[in-house]
């Protein structure tokens, strides 16, 4: 069993609560999904995030590939983290921290996700080929989108990392 972790850290000149706000609402997600994505809430975003919110979508991961994929929000502690679990869709597990942490520059926001690929070797054989490079893109859109909307710390670069673990 090969699991890997993807770690991405920014920096945005706003506050805390400012950044909760846009973040916890799940109608955002579309926001900062690449378009090609055809990201788009099928049900569970009408109320503000709890624990026990079941989300469910439809996403495109790869061109012409497209699937249901159902989360549920398992913890969240108001303006400082909150956690989705997958339940159904393309990953043999999907768990994904949010951390929100007021730092002199405005907030830095951290994404942990820990995941795993089904279909096992064939699954570890197409991660480093399509699963990292589409993280990879997401990751870096969400970055310019985040930045295009609420603006950009000087000499403060987003780190992305993924690894096996």
């Amino acid at each position: 069993m090969r699991l890997y972790q993807l770690k991405s850290t920014q920096i945005l000149p706003i506050t805390k609560s400012e950044a909760w706000n846009f973040l916890s609402d799940p109608k955002n997600l579309a926001v900062i999904t690449p378009a090609h994505m055809g990201f788009h809430i099928l049900a569970g975003a009408a109320k503000a995030m709890f624990p026990g919110q079941v989300i469910h979508y439809i996403v495109k991961p790869f061109p012409l590939i497209s699937t249901k994929w159902v989360t549920e929000i398992t913890h969240v502690k108001e303006g400082e983290y909150f956690v989705d679990e997958q339940r159904f869709g393309p990953y043999s597990l999907w768990h994904h921290k949010h951390f929100l942490k007021k730092v002199t520059e405005g907030v830095e926001i951290e994404d942990i996700i820990d995941y795993k690929l089904p279909l096992g070797l064939l699954g570890q054989l197409a991660h480093p080929i399509l699963v990292k490079k589409q993280l990879q893109k997401i990751f870096a859109f969400r970055e310019q989108k985040l930045t295009a909307l609420f603006g950009k710390v000087e000499g403060k670069e987003t780190n992305l990392s993924i690894r096996k673990i």
